[in-house]
């Protein structure tokens, strides 16, 4: 019996060895958001057997990090060749109880993205339900939804600051955003910024009750309730909350419903309770709504996430890009492919990030470098009767124009003075980037000028945009304005 406890204890010390490795390669955050609460349960020949509480979870790791973690095995289990995960049973935990704790690497501090507390349970499972009360559940929260990966551009910078100063200042009292009333098109990052608020206040106050619920999940709970005969159980568990997090409230329906929502939100209110709101459209605009309703979410701070311009859409392209090249240097998107993606998919981030991942895949699947002819054939059902501004030269004359304050007739004159020759040449630059006219027509269209005078226009902005960035950044705004 002492030869096998010796040997289980062998077999934990080159676990946790393993663990310091995958924490060195992985990073803080990234291993204890996904790794905490992995345990090795055994090691059968070439196999080895690790446990996890959430299927949720299971499944993540054996996706994303099987490969890593084999590898990582090998310095101390060089015969393993096979990692096999498995989801714990509420009898293992009962187990564990009774034989004691298993040793584990883990530091003993606050995980950086914890769901809130269940009853003083150990909750710090990235998958597992929010929960606000005497076993009340909510929705589940995405652990990659965080203030730190939401990018901010000036369609959202309002929006981003309210839910960050909702989530510091969430104990203050009295509040300063209340309710806080977040709105705009599908795929904007409403849902993102409702998570990132609740993982942001765990993190800081482990002790707070939060619950995040869909419209969806609010009318099942409160459907249960009716039919169990326990509504007024459900009404106090929302009243002992600290802070609620309602997304889709457009989906919510029913008066009697609407009216036991209304009653919650007033009372949350009242009491000093902080309450964030998501729906895709005003509260003005939801007709459906009970008008008291309407009214007092719209006597708080209501923000809209506009829609995303060129800018930012190519911002959380390039985020989600080096991303990916982070788990594999060899995955690159050329600048070409980041442009194209950015100017065909306007309406939803949800769309720019699964353009990376298809493209990830195809990398993967294919061991092709990614080219724009790959991006075109990958993303065509997603662009699909989505034409593509065309641009057309008087439209670049009028935005010349209007940007540099020149007059039209002047770009077209034989004046050859340096206010209005730059704004000229980088006109004809553009009408060749952006259009398929021929360089004679180009000349033609900006005064008659001999084609070789716009190639020679070309040049110099091709060499101006080499070496001088201010110059770049220029064009490029140019660009976006007459595709937008």
């Amino acid at each position: 019996m002492e030869t096998k406890e010796e040997d289980r204890h062998g077999v934990q010390e080159k676990w946790v060895r393993t663990k310091k490795r995958l924490r060195t390669e992985l990073g803080e955050d990234v291993f204890t958001s996904w790794f905490g609460r992995v345990e090795l349960d055994a090691v059968n020949g070439a196999t080895l057997h690790l446990s996890v509480p959430t299927r949720f979870l299971k499944n993540w790791l054996q996706s994303h990090y099987q490969e890593r973690v084999c590898d990582c095995c090998n310095a101390e289990f060089p015969n393993v060749d096979r990692i096999e995960f498995r989801v714990r049973t509420p009898h293992d935990l009962a187990e564990q109880a009774v034989k004691g704790p298993r040793r584990s690497s883990a530091p003993a501090r606050e995980p950086v993205a914890r769901p809130a507390v269940k009853n003083g349970a150990d909750h710090d499972n990235p998958a597992e339900l929010v929960t606000g009360h005497d076993g009340f559940e909510g929705s589940p929260l995405d652990p990659r939804l965080t203030f730190e990966s939401f990018v901010v551009g000036r369609s959202n910078k309002l929006v981003h600051a309210a839910a960050q100063e909702v989530a510091e200042c969430v104990s203050e009292t009295p509040l300063r955003y209340n309710p806080l009333y977040i709105h705009g098109q599908v795929g904007l990052g409403k849902t993102h910024l409702l998570n990132a608020i609740a993982w942001q206040v765990r993190r800081r106050q482990p002790e707070t009750r939060i619950l995040y619920l869909t419209a969806e999940r609010f009318m099942s709970r409160f459907v249960q309730a009716l039919r169990a005969r326990d509504a007024v159980a459900f009404k106090e568990t929302l009243r002992g909350i600290n802070i609620l997090l309602i997304d889709d409230l457009e989906f919510l329906q029913g008066p009697t419903i609407q009216q036991e929502f209304c009653h919650a939100l007033n009372s949350l209110i009242d009491g000093g309770q902080q309450v964030a709101v998501a729906a895709d459209r005003a509260p003005a605009q939801l007709e459906k709504l009970d008008a008291r309703m309407r009214s007092r979410l719209a006597g708080g701070l209501v923000a809209e996430v506009g829609p995303m311009d060129y800018a930012l859409r190519t911002q959380i392209l390039e985020k989600r890009a080096a991303e990916e090249a982070e788990r594999d240097p060899s995955f690159v998107i050329p600048d070409e492919v980041i442009e194209f993606l950015a100017n065909r998919i306007t309406e939803s981030g949800r769309e720019l990030e699964g353009s990376i991942l298809r493209l990830r895949a195809a990398y993967q699947l294919t061991e092709q470098p990614i080219t724009l002819e790959t991006a075109e054939f990958i993303i065509r059902d997603l662009t699909r009767g989505i034409e593509p501004k065309r641009v057309k030269i008087d439209d670049i004359l009028r935005i010349i124009s209007k940007h540099f304050g020149v007059n039209r007739s002047d770009l077209l004159s034989s004046r050859r003075t340096r206010s209005i020759v730059r704004p000229r040449q980088i006109g004809m630059y553009l009408a060749k980037q952006l259009t398929s006219r021929s360089l004679p027509e180009i000349g033609r269209r900006f005064g008659n000028r001999d084609h070789t005078t716009v190639l020679h226009a070309i040049r110099k902005i091709d060499e101006l945009m080499k070496g001088d960035p201010g110059m770049k950044e220029e064009v490029e705004l140019l660009k976006r304005m007459l595709r937008e």
